[in-house]
This record gives C-alpha cells, structure tokens and sequence, in this order.
C-alpha cells in the first residue's frame, strides 16, 4: 500500500479508491475532507496512473485551492504538474479566455468586482430616472445575482417580470448588461451564466472540455447554486465521473444564491452515485462534538450522520454573562489574556467570531484599549483600499480602453478639471453613439465632433482637461504595446505619469499608502514570468477572484476578528461565538420572515462556529444589546437551550489556577498600534470573588477592569463601608 493511504480510516480509504462513476462524499466538520480529495487525486495519478491534465478539481476560496495543491505536489512532486485546482469562477474565467470568442467575449475582458458592480448599478438607475433611497442598489444588484445563478439572463428577466418591483429591476438589468459587455467585462456571476451558455451552444467545446477533464471533484458542494451544479452536469456528462464533497450541516450561503437542494438532491440525479460518510472527527473533543450534535439535530433538511470522536472528553463549553457588548468584549479580551500567558494557546489560534460585521467594534475597541494584537477579517479589503482600487483601474483601463467603469473612477483623480458635469455629457454622448466614453474622447481630441449623432456642450477647458487625460493614457498604452516592460515598471510609470505618487505624498497618511503600492507591486511580480498582456489580465483577475478568507494571515501573532460566515473553513484551538441572542445568532431576519428554511441555515452557522474550535469553546451573550440605533434588552439565543447544561459550566464558576497569572508578560506589537499587554498581580479576581480587605472587611467583586498596568476592582463591602473601587496590587486583597 502506498504511504499516503496508509494512515487513512475505512470510511476515507473507501472514498480515496472509489474512482468511477458518481460520488457523493458527506463529510463532517474535522472528519479530513481535504486530505481525501488530495488522496484521491493523488490515487487517481499514481495508482490508476490517469494523466493529471485529465483531472480538475474546484472549490471556493483561493486559499483552499492553493492548500490543496501544495498538498498534492507534497505528495507526489513533478508527477502532479498539469493537475488544474482552481475555484469555480477561476476555472470559468479559463475557459472563457480560451473559448469565449465564440460568444463574443473578448480574451482580455475585465471582471467587475463588487464595488464595479454597485457602481454600474447605480449608473444604470440614474440613468432610468431610479430612487436609490425607495430601491436600494445592493437589493437590485442582489435580485440581479440571484437571477443569474440561476441561469436567468436580462432577457428572461424581461419576460417573466410579474410585479412592479420587477419591472424596476428588469430595467436596471437590461441598462447594467449593456454597460458590462459594452466595458468589455464580466461579473461573477457572468463567469458562470456565459460559461454554460458557451457549453451549451457550442457542443464541440463542451467535447473539448469533456475529452480534457475526465474526472471532475467538487469541494463544498453544499455551497454550489444552480448555475454551478449545471457547468458540473455538463463537464461530466460523457464520463460521469463526478465526485462531489460536501455537508448539508454546513450550507451557510443562500443569500450568495447556494442552493442545498444540490447536494441533498444528488442522489436524485445520480441514482447509481455511491454515498460515502465520512463521521470521525479529528478536530474537536467530544463535549464540543456533542454540543454541535445536539444543535443540529434540530433541523429537518439534513443527510442524518453520526459524528464521532476519539479525542478526549476535554473543558466544559464557558458560558459568558455580560451587560452589554461593552462588557462582553472586555471579559472576553481579559479571558484571553489570561488564556495566552497559561499558554493554553497562542493567540494566532484563538477566534473571535461573531454574527454580522457591526459586532467587531466593540471587540476592536478592547482589543486597543488592552493592548491585545488582532486582525480582523473582512475589514476594508487591501484591494479595494482607494489608492489601490485607483491603481487599477488604471491598469484596467490602458488593458481594456472600454472599460466606462474604472474610466469613470480616474478621470478626475488626480483632480485634473474634469467635473461631474463634463463626465456626464460624455457619458450621454457615448450613450447616444453606442460606443464606450474613452471611445468620444478620442474622438473630441482629433476633432471629428462632426461624426456625433448629438450635439456636444464642452468649453475649452474641460477640453483641454480631457486631451490631458487622454494623452496620459495612450502614453502608458504605448509603454504597454511596447512589451519591453514589467507589470511593475508599468505601475511605477502609472505612479508618475497620472500624478498619483504626487497625490498620495500629499496625504495625511502618505506613508502607509505609498506601502500598500509598494505591496501591491510585490503582488503583480508573481505575473512577471509571461508575456506582460496576458501577465498584467491575469494579475487583473488573481485580484478581482480574492475573497474574504484568503487575506487571514495564520501566522500572525494576533487573535482573529472574524464573521461566522468568513469561518467557514478554518478551525482554532480556541473559539469565543458571541451575541449568543435572539435577533443576533438566529438573526433578526430569519425570525421577522417566519421561513422555517431561514432559520435552519441560522442553525446550520451556529452548529459551523461551534466546529470550528478544536479544544475550548466559548459561548457569549449580553443582557442589553445597542440594536437598530437603540440599546434594547436582549433574550438568550435558543440554540443555548439546545445544548445541554451537561457540556456547559459559567465562566464565574471556573477556577482559576495561580499559573493563570498574566505577570511578566513581555510588550507585544499590535496589528495597528504599538501597545503592551497589561501586567497584573499573581492573583487573578474575578466578578463574584469575595475577599477579605485589611480595613474594609468582607466584600464581593461586582466588576473588575484591566488599568495600567493593573486591575481595577469595583467591590461592595459590609456595613456602612460601600462600594469602593480599588487597585488590585495595592489593595493587599485575599479570597475568602
């Protein structure tokens, strides 16, 4: 037997030599789901000796198609070259690129990316004479999605519009295509719709396809949609070897369009699939399995599956108490410390996670007050930082000359005199010729006016403004034409030229921009080995596919911030879920709709986060919540009750060991700012604590906060002495 399929339980070693025909693999959280889909490509390449360019295998991050290719060449070195891993809209950006002429989408077409696409959005309603405020873009733009993942385009739209907010929304649509393919790109959603449009009307490129990848594995199926699952039917349609690899349990993405009925209809569609389950879990203790178990044992729409574990019994789950999210951060911030400097562990594998993004202020908040390092994961995204996002659609732009969106984005930045009033005549212009706003420019700089099919209301100066934009960029065209420069040396020219490096050393935070270009830089040198076209489109699109996840750095000496959502995929040794509450985790909304479904995938993120952890989990709610612009009293989560008191002990009743002290600790950097973590005395108090004080008597702690370099105790004493707030290192305290 070779050594990689040695170690591998029964259940995983089935799935790893199951080679043909249709597979469906269950996978529960920590069972080593991605070390049987590398096993398995690896037994497919060495054991069935299948060539790798036969095998393509998608998933859903970069960050896990990476891992899963580092993986496969860590077992099988130089025999794995030409194994294609990539995500589902990369793989379909591939093919779009090699193929996609044959629907007329050009090779270098740009992705528009979510900022893009909001922009076109509201560029389309402004245009129809559309109320943002009554329609907002990110709904629009959401029923668009939708639409698309389910294989519907404009035209269908059109025609199956059944009330007024459709009628709205089919013009936005129709406005929003003719933008994108007039720019010369794609949405996300775009790469999906034309690469099934594509197999589907050009059958010998669907053959090309078929005859190339003859086994097809899919990580996360529980997350495809519709439009997903059909490219797969059709890639697999010859040979049929589909091997699918998912969990119900884990379908958290119905508001990106995921469709769970995918995975629990398979068998439907594959009546020969075989099914194999993969239920020993080797991430968690038994007290954290058990409690997930007993979470999602509630839910109906599930594939039963019986989770196991032979690690230990391990901690209790900790409940924690607080007043509101203020106190919720600083007790979770102080457990933490506490937690660091008894090593139980370090503090790149401790997770905060939380339901929606609002959550992260107050633990940011803490996380500077107390000097703790942390990232937090979905903040304002490297790539859509301005002076960033600015870059590229320079980049962009000389690439792809069409492209209204990332020219609408520069032509006045650096400010060069050409107001929102000159754009938008170009704009109406361009409209009105059917051709792309860079296309008028031209077109007013070689004074051919005469050609227009309107009239053109420019002065002088905005004239002279727009042939100084023009020049900027048709030099860098030429620069690019050349094919004697790097991507780098492209960037650096753009810097210079435009007068962005100009612009960014006149800002208040000039230093930490111009190292986000530097950074940026380092990124495109990856692409440098090719040919600078084809290195710059598919820099261009590297950056437009990033997602939340694959910016987490596992390395860093910090605690994550992180939504459940974004936690998909990862695990810790130590896990905080907080807002434990009704309105919170299950979320408000799934509670308004009363859609049984909603609140099942509530249950299914719950039962998510709490498999994330490996050996501590801790489960945190509030008494008061700030909530819709107010602060309003807030009710336990029910998926508390479902765990059983068995499992769960109160942070309050939990002893703490003396070795728990957070003494001698040595300063820290901070993600942000360079702060020190607090030193405190060899005794730790805590809320509840009574003590014995030399002249006030016998009290109770009531609340207790890191200061300086110290703790600060508020304690209620007997008698007529009363609260008193007191330094614990000066206060010669001991527990009763």
């Amino acid at each position: 037997m070779i050594d990689y399929i040695k170690n591998l339980n029964a259940s995983q070693y089935e799935a790893v030599t199951t080679t043909e025909g249709p597979i469906l693999i269950i996978a529960g959280p920590g069972s080593g789901k991605t070390r049987v889909i590398t096993n398995r490509i690896a037994y497919l390449i060495k054991n069935c000796h299948v060539s790798p360019y036969k095998i393509v295998a998608v998933t859903f991050t970069n960050k896990a198609a990476n891992e899963m290719q580092d993986r496969i060449k860590s077992i099988l070195g130089d025999d794995s070259i030409g194994l294609t891993t990539k995500t589902f809209h990369a793989f379909c950006a591939m093919v779009l690129r090699q193929h996609g002429d044959a629907i007329g989408i050009q090779k270098e077409f740009v992705i528009f990316d979510d900022s893009d696409q909001i922009s076109a959005i509201k560029k389309s309603m402004h245009e129809n004479n559309i109320d943002t405020k009554k329609f907002p873009s990110r709904s629009i733009l959401s029923t668009i999605s939708n639409s698309k993942s389910q294989l519907i385009d404009h035209q269908v739209f059109l025609n199956k519009k059944s009330n007024y907010y459709d009628e709205i929304v089919s013009r936005v649509f129709e406005r929003y295509n003719d933008i994108i393919q007039k720019s010369g790109g794609l949405d996300f959603d775009d790469l999906l719709l034309k690469t099934h449009l594509l197999f589907k009307e050009y059958p010998e490129i669907l053959n090309y396809y078929q005859n190339r990848f003859e086994y097809l594995m899919i990580d996360e199926f529980q997350d495809t949609n519709i439009a997903q699952y059909a490219i797969a039917k059709q890639l697999s349609e010859n040979k049929r070897n589909l091997c699918v690899v998912g969990d119900p349990d884990q379908s958290i993405y119905s508001w990106r369009s995921a469709d769970i009925r995918n995975i629990l209809s398979f068998k439907d569609d594959y009546p020969a699939a075989k099914i194999i389950a993969l239920e020993e879990n080797y991430r968690s203790t038994k007290t954290i399995l058990d409690a997930a178990k007993n979470v999602i044992t509630n839910n109906s729409k599930r594939v039963d599956k019986d989770l196991w574990t032979n690690n230990t019994i391990g901690n209790p789950i900790i409940l924690i108490d607080a007043y509101n999210e203020e106190e919720e951060a600083r007790k979770i911030i102080r457990e933490i410390v506490t937690i660091k400097n008894s090593r139980q562990s370090k503090l790149n594998d401790i997770a905060i996670m939380y339901r929606v993004n609002a959550q992260s202020r107050s633990f940011e908040m803490a996380c500077q007050k107390y000097g703790m390092p942390y990232q937090i994961v979905g903040g304002i995204k490297f790539y859509q930082r301005k002076e960033i996002k600015d870059l590229t659609s320079y980049l962009r732009l000389i690439l792809n000359p069409q492209d209204d969106i990332s020219l609408g984005r520069i032509i006045n930045t650096p400010t060069r005199g050409i107001g929102q009033r000159t754009f938008n005549e170009l704009t109406k212009v361009a409209i009105a010729n059917k051709v792309s706003i860079f296309s008028i420019i031209e077109t007013f700089t070689k004074s051919k006016t005469e050609d227009l099919h309107m009239p053109v209301q420019l002065g002088k100066r905005a004239l002279s403004a727009i042939s100084d934009f023009h020049k900027v960029i048709t030099t860098l065209q030429e620069d690019l034409k050349s094919n004697e420069i790097s991507i780098t040396q492209l960037i650096a020219l753009i810097m210079e030229t435009s007068g962005l490096h100009s612009l960014l050393e006149t800002d208040d935070n000039a230093e930490e921009r111009l190292e986000n270009i530097e950074e940026y830089k380092s990124s495109a040198r990856a692409y440098e080995d090719r040919e600078i076209h084809e290195g710059l489109s598919d820099f261009l699109e590297s950056i437009s596919l990033v997602s939340d996840a694959d910016t987490l750095d596992v390395d860093s000496d910090s605690i994550t911030l992180i939504t459940l959502h974004q936690a998909k995929g990862l695990e810790f040794s130590t896990v905080f879920i907080a807002g434990m509450e009704e309105g919170l985790l299950p979320h408000i909304r799934s509670i308004e709709t009363g859609n049984p479904a909603e609140l099942e995938e509530e249950r299914r993120l719950c039962y998510v986060g709490i498999t994330r952890a490996k050996k501590q989990l801790y489960l945190s709610k509030t008494s008061r919540r700030g909530f819709r612009g107010a602060t309003e009293p807030a009710l336990p989560s029910r998926f508390l009750y479902e765990i059983p008191t068995t499992l769960t002990k109160s942070l309050n009743d939990i002893p703490v060991s003396s070795k728990n002290h957070i003494s001698k600790v040595k300063p820290v950097r901070k993600t942000i700012n360079k702060i020190n973590i607090p030193h405190a005395t060899d005794t730790i108090f805590k809320d509840g604590d009574k003590v014995q004080h030399p002249k006030f008597g016998e009290g109770i702690i009531i609340s207790s906060e890191i200061s300086g370099s110290d703790y600060k105790l508020t304690i209620t004493f007997k008698g007529n002495v009363g609260i008193k707030k007191l330094m614990s290192g000066m206060a010669n305290l001991k527990k009763v």
